[in-house]
């Protein structure tokens, strides 16, 4: 892989996460979630299939509203001066890939924050669209619609693009699922390199023992928090067991959950403590699923 850039010239926020509901359509598919992911973190996001992990995502990239509470230190309004870019990177599944652009025209749009919606793709914008390309291995294919890729070439185009995006916090939705050893070997390699830069890197992840290898932190989800800290006090045997048993089927008719004063009262002021391995009974009901109702979930809406 060629020379990547250098780090992002806004240094990322801690990202607090303060009594955080989540969901669709009123049905919550998280619900009161409270922590602290420090600045520069490489952070993995695990849990059982519909445990929420997408959700989360969603919502730190500002594309899903929060349902009750908040997250702190990523901007809420595009456009906003000064702000913290995010770079997103959704499901390979959720993307139309028989669009006909060409890879080097889908690949700058990484340069949207420079360019805007009106500016024109000049010699030199093409070059670093190659000069990124090249970074991920994919020289010379700049020419060939995105169609044309495999699997695996398709998510180096897309990692080419968030290379143009500089963004110091970067959020990735599985992106391995479907991509070959190799490629997978090179993008962590990459996600190694932002980590060194102090950019903040999440990651939706299944592979447990890639986790254990690559990522220093983990966020346990079973829609709601299980556990949050360094890996290898997270993926204990106990927390696994207990995000399987909380990940029960929602009831479809219960109403969506408020929080109560305990909840508030747990981080005034949305100030946390540095993530370690918590677990739900630090909330002040007892909300390990044992309420009076549980929460629904939209079929199909929570990954």
């Amino acid at each position: 892989m060629a020379q990547l850039p250098q780090p992002a010239t806004i240094r990322p926020p801690d990202i607090v996460l303060h009594n955080l509901t989540l969901g669709y359509e009123r049905h919550p598919a998280i619900h009161h979630l409270n922590t602290r992911i420090p600045a520069g973190d490489l952070l993995a996001v695990v849990g059982p299939n519909g445990a929420g992990k997408s959700t989360l995502i969603k919502a730190l990239a500002g594309v899903l509203q929060p349902m009750q509470g908040q997250v702190q230190g990523l901007p809420r309004t595009q456009g906003q001066r000064d702000a913290v870019r995010v770079a997103y990177l959704p499901q390979q599944a959720e993307m139309d890939r028989s669009f006909p652009i060409s890879v080097t025209d889908m690949v700058a749009m990484g340069l949207w924050h420079e360019l805007g919606a009106w500016g024109r793709i000049r010699a030199s914008h093409r070059a670093r669209c190659a000069q990124a390309l090249e970074a991920v291995g994919l020289g010379g294919f700049g020419h060939r619609t995105i169609a044309t890729l495999s699997g695996g070439q398709f998510q180096r185009a897309l990692f080419a693009r968030l290379l143009l995006q500089d963004a110091p916090v970067i959020l990735l939705d599985e992106p391995f699922v479907g991509v070959d050893t190799r490629t997978t070997r090179d993008l962590l390699a990459l996600l190694h390199t932002w980590h060194a830069q102090g950019r903040t890197v999440l990651a939706v992840l299944h592979d447990m023992d890639q986790v254990r290898q690559h990522f220093p932190s983990t966020l346990l989800l079973a829609r709601e928090l299980v556990a949050h800290g360094p890996t290898d006090q997270v993926l204990t045997e106990p927390n696994l067991q207990r995000a399987r048993q909380l990940n029960e089927a929602f009831d479809d008719d219960a109403p969506a959950c408020d929080a109560d004063e305990a909840d508030t009262a747990a981080a005034p002021s949305g100030l946390l403590p540095s993530p370690t391995a918590m677990q739900p009974t630090a909330h002040g009901h007892n909300h390990a699923h044992h309420h009076g109702h549980t929460h629904p979930a939209a079929p199909g809406a929570v990954a």
